[in-house]
């Protein structure tokens, strides 16, 4: 199976127009109805003027479709729809991430936001499930929104932990950070930063043998919680740590913590540190000298509006 999401403008509006057509005439009849039942090639061109659009193609047909349209600061998700016929393969998965890097690529974007009908629950959890929380209510329609994320070009160490420091000035008590990245790839460098701007006690090193430590603040600040998940089992297992702390009055950073941590918050900071060349194994790159790029992924209400660190404050 050979899936692409791509970008389109007005051109590509009769193709928009059919997977509308096919996707919202297979929903439950709505009072009242869906205006994009109504639509035709010449007003799906004219939604698509603003921001064009994607389109996604399953072995080369198109089997889904959304309309991106800026609004200020807000990318607005219209006509959302995957074709019947392909549903169950990730195409609305890959849609939604395929908007997310978009809207990170265009300057001013800070927020993704979608209108769903509050009578389709198992659609408004499906937003849920992709990141994205309530923001407004004017019946019939849940507005819902999530965070657009940041991707930052670290080039050494030291800038590792100065993103870590700039970070941490932005952050409050409660906030939890779920690190991810190959063995060497900064995570304990980026922890020390944030440490720093914290000003809590004590050195931060790898948890690894101890699984969590826990490191007061200075200054009547939060406490930083460091936490290694990698030999954890499972959720349960992370509530049972006894960090003789309350996580409600503490930053919580978890590393290998993708999947497992997002349920100590209702919202996170998910920080993904990837090598630049894309081979941790390449001959004749310096390790400590190859560059990162960190992925900032905000989850929930709390990250909206918040201005995270970009490549040119370091």
């Amino acid at each position: 199976m050979s899936l692409e999401v791509i970008v389109v403008g007005q051109e590509a509006a009769a193709e928009v127009l059919a997977v509308v057509r096919a996707a919202f005439a297979a929903r439950p009849v709505l009072d009242p109805p869906a205006d994009a039942l109504s639509e035709t090639e010449a007003s799906i061109a004219a939604l698509l003027a603003p921001g064009g659009g994607l389109l996604a193609r399953l072995d080369g047909r198109t089997v889904g479709a959304v309309v991106l349209d800026p609004d200020g600061d807000a990318l607005y998700l219209r006509r959302f729809g995957v074709d019947p016929s392909a549903q169950g393969r990730g195409i609305a998965r890959a849609l939604v991430r395929a908007a997310l890097a978009e809207a990170g690529r265009r300057d001013g974007l800070k927020r993704l936001v979608i209108l769903a009908r509050e009578e389709l629950p198992l659609t408004v959890q499906f937003w849920r499930d992709m990141g994205f929380a309530e923001t407004a209510r004017q019946p019939p329609y849940v507005e819902m929104a999530r965070p657009v994320p940041r991707t930052v070009e670290i080039p050494t160490a030291d800038a590792m932990r100065s993103l870590g420091e700039h970070l941490a000035s932005v952050l409050q008590a409660g906030d939890v950070l779920v690190l991810s990245g190959e063995l060497g790839a900064g995570k304990t460098t980026f922890t020390q930063g944030l440490g720093a701007g914290l000003d809590v006690r004590g050195s931060i090193t790898s948890p690894t043998f101890v699984i969590a430590r826990v490191h007061p603040s200075l200054s009547g600040g939060p406490s930083l919680v460091h936490v290694d998940a990698y030999r954890l089992g499972g959720t349960a297992e992370l509530d049972d740590l006894d960090l003789d702390t309350d996580l409600d009055q503490a930053v919580t950073v978890v590393e290998w913590g993708s999947g497992l941590a997002e349920g100590l918050a209702d919202g996170w900071l998910e920080v993904r540190i990837g090598r630049a060349t894309g081979d941790a194994g390449a001959t004749g790159i310096d390790p400590e000298a190859d560059p990162r790029i960190v992925e900032l992924d905000p989850v929930g209400v709390r990250w909206l509006g918040v201005e995270l660190p970009a490549s040119s404050t370091l």
